[in-house]
């Protein structure tokens, strides 16, 4: 038969048109390329022309009765035994739906398949308005041993009367970063071992390595899913989404406000005066050198632009850096240092 389209769309060959609906949402919605990170991104694509293509098909009546009597190549090629009353259903087919771009009719010379534009169904469905995301790296490393769980997969969706086939929840793994990684970017290699089912119905254990794409600037909370990825709870169930949930790392000295770091800075009384020199270590590994050349008050914070952490949605840009002062008062003076002291500071108001 060539393509198999229901098997694309992840239905079964009686679905109804409102399980074909809610398969192209679920899938459409993961392999859009807009999606998907630059590294996927020619791999989205075509996956989402597949979806696309599948739904167009299934989803019009005339389409899918000819591609279910003689498969995907006669659909394309329009080379298929000609059927009873062929220019009668040709004239109902122009008179309901019309014989423009993306149409499909019989006439003189037979059956003609034009494809609707992918975009244009994904536009039906969720509007013009397309979605973000992506992900670019730099430093690679090996991370540690993950197990895909399906846990909670009884309370997936039900199959059989509805067409669709049952799918479990999406598994979520924590995945770790230190500020440093979520601040320069960064590969992640991550192995999995998860269970799945042979074409002969036997379980066996798979392993695979996941590549994953820290972007700069990434928050706690931001999710990386890959499709399918979890443990197969049984011959014809579709796995479930296997997705990692950022974590950042405590940091010694800096801690994260949105897009701007925080420092706390002790400094002395002589030096909240007199002034300084601040020296402090990025995260990239830069020597900053802050002059302070004012009299800090205890409570005050002073703002470093362009030092904080990268916008992940602003590619160039970066928060700023916080620097919050406490000042240490000595705990004891001699009489002769607040003699001293009244000397220089008396006439100061």
């Amino acid at each position: 038969m060539g393509v198999d389209y229901y098997n694309i769309l992840k239905v079964n060959r009686n679905a109804s048109e409102d399980d074909l609906k809610k398969a192209y949402k679920r899938l459409a919605m993961i392999w859009h390329p807009d999606k998907n990170p630059t590294s996927r991104r020619s791999e989205a694509e075509a996956k989402f022309k597949q979806i696309s293509e599948a739904y167009d098909v299934l989803s019009d009546h005339q389409k899918r009765q000819i591609y279910d009597l003689y498969g995907e190549e006669a659909l394309k090629s329009g080379q298929f035994p000609p059927q009873p009353n062929a220019r009668a259903g040709a004239g109902h087919y122009r008179q309901h739906h019309g014989a423009g771009a993306g149409s499909s009719q019989y006439n003189g010379a037979g059956f003609r398949f034009s494809p609707r534009d992918a975009e244009d169904i994904y536009a039906e469905f969720f509007g013009s308005e397309s979605t973000s995301g992506g992900a670019r790296g730099g430093r690679g490393f090996r991370d540690g041993f993950y197990r895909a769980s399906n846990s909670g997969a009884s309370s997936s969706a039900s199959s059989g009367a509805t067409g669709e086939m049952r799918k479990g929840p999406p598994v979520e793994n924590v995945l770790p970063c230190s500020l440093e990684e979520l601040y320069r970017g960064g590969t992640r290699k991550m192995k999995i071992s998860r269970m799945v089912f042979d074409t002969f119905g036997k379980q066996c254990n798979v392993e695979e390595i996941l590549t994953i794409e820290v972007k700069p600037g990434w928050k706690k909370g931001t999710k990386i899913t890959f499709p399918d990825k979890g443990n197969q709870e049984q011959p014809g169930v579709i796995p479930p989404d296997l997705v990692f949930v950022i974590d950042e790392k405590p940091h010694a000295v800096y801690r994260r406000d949105g897009n701007d770091l925080v420092v706390d800075k002790e400094i002395t009384l002589l030096e909240a005066l007199t002034g300084k020199t601040l020296e402090l270590t990025t995260l990239d590994g830069r020597n900053l050198m802050i002059p302070l050349t004012y009299i800090v008050k205890p409570g005050d914070d002073m703002l470093v632009p362009g030092e904080g952490m990268p916008i992940s949605r602003e590619p160039g840009k970066k928060g700023n850096l916080k620097i919050k002062f406490d000042v240490k008062y000595p705990s004891r003076l001699t009489s002769e240092q607040k003699a001293e002291l009244r000397r220089v500071l008396g006439g100061v108001s």
